[in-house]
């Protein structure tokens, strides 16, 4: 991806070992972008006004983000961020068309140089590691009385299914080079796991129907995305909720806030892969391999591990707990693999 600053840079605060990724929904290494891509504050911030709020980084707790970005949604739609030197959206209507339209610059959409010439899809080689990959690790942990599916599943399926592709010369550069970035589609997994296996009606249901893994996926996504923010930047003067944005500002795309806005989603908080309004933005385009195979590990595990593990349950008191400002996951999920 080129770089968006032209400019002297300032790096942004470091938050959980990470800076902030100019393109929140491209997966990148660990989390860290390259040094090019990192946040900087505008040349002349803007002058304080009305619609200032409390910072990103410092505005809420990390357990209180949700409700952090609730009050920024109803009270501060456009707010400017002098600590990471952005302008923040948050309703979903605004963060979606930042994410979408060609007045905001340098983004994970179709076209794009990170995905150009690598839209063909998942291939066949690389979905059958994924699903043998699933079923080894899920076939392991079914004999421990313990596991945590975070160190033992979440973080090997996206590892263990690369380095065995590794091996096939050819297969990953035909999946394109973003396949090979691993963290996001780890975070994405363990989010999704927490979400189904904290809803036992939803988990009979996607045992008794496994072709609704698909859309308890997408729900995940929304509900949890594993990228908080997804930063752009404007080309020109843009007029969004809230007030006008200037030419050549960095804007931070609050996507963990989108995805609850009450009004694009009833009762955005409830986890429901039946919903009849779906919809998230998180994880980049469809056609990008990346996503078609973070897709794929989701679908292919869940389902090694309801093969392997009929009776799979959450460890006795225990709830899963997720971390992060801006990226976020559950860091562990303690189960019993015999219930």
């Amino acid at each position: 991806m080129d770089a968006v600053m032209s400019e002297a840079v300032r790096p942004s605060p470091p938050v959980d070992g990470l800076q902030l990724p100019v393109d929140g929904l491209r997966p990148s290494v660990e989390g860290v972008p390259p040094a090019a891509d990192r946040v900087s504050a505008p040349a002349r911030p803007p002058v304080a006004d009305p619609r200032t709020a409390p910072g990103l980084l410092a505005g809420a707790r990390e357990q209180d983000r949700y409700r952090f970005y609730r009050w920024l949604r109803e009270e501060h739609p456009l707010s400017y961020d002098p600590d990471i030197g952005a302008w923040l959206l948050s309703r979903h209507r605004d963060v979606a068309a930042a994410l979408a339209d060609p007045r905001f610059t340098q983004g994970h959409r179709p076209g794009d140089a990170a995905c150009a010439g690598h839209r063909g899809g998942v291939p066949q080689a690389l979905r059958d590691v994924v699903a043998r990959t699933s079923s080894v690790l899920a076939r392991r942990i079914a004999r421990r009385q313990q596991a945590d599916l975070v160190e033992e599943f979440c973080r090997l399926l996206p590892t263990g299914a690369l380095g065995v592709c590794g091996r096939r010369a050819g297969v990953v550069a035909l999946a394109g080079r973003c396949v090979a970035q691993l963290s996001l589609r780890e975070r994405a997994l363990a989010s999704f796991l927490a979400n189904v296996l904290d809803h036992p009606d939803q988990l009979a249901a996607l045992r008794a129907c496994p072709g609704l893994i698909g859309r308890a996926w997408a729900e995940s996504l929304r509900r949890d995305p594993p990228v908080l923010v997804a930063l752009r930047r404007t080309a020109i003067e843009v007029r969004v909720s809230g007030g006008t944005i200037p030419a050549g500002a960095a804007v931070a795309c609050l996507i963990g806030a989108a995805g609850r806005d009450p009004e694009r989603f009833r009762e955005p908080d409830r986890f429901d892969p039946m919903r009849d309004d779906p919809g998230q933005l998180t994880f980049g385009p469809r056609e990008c391999p990346a996503v078609r195979l973070a897709a794929l590990e989701a679908e292919y595990g869940l389902r090694a591990l309801f093969d392997a593990m009929p009776r799979l349950r959450w460890a006795d008191g225990f709830r899963p707990v997720a971390a992060g400002l801006v990226t976020r996951a559950p860091r562990s999920l303690l189960v019993r693999p015999g219930g």
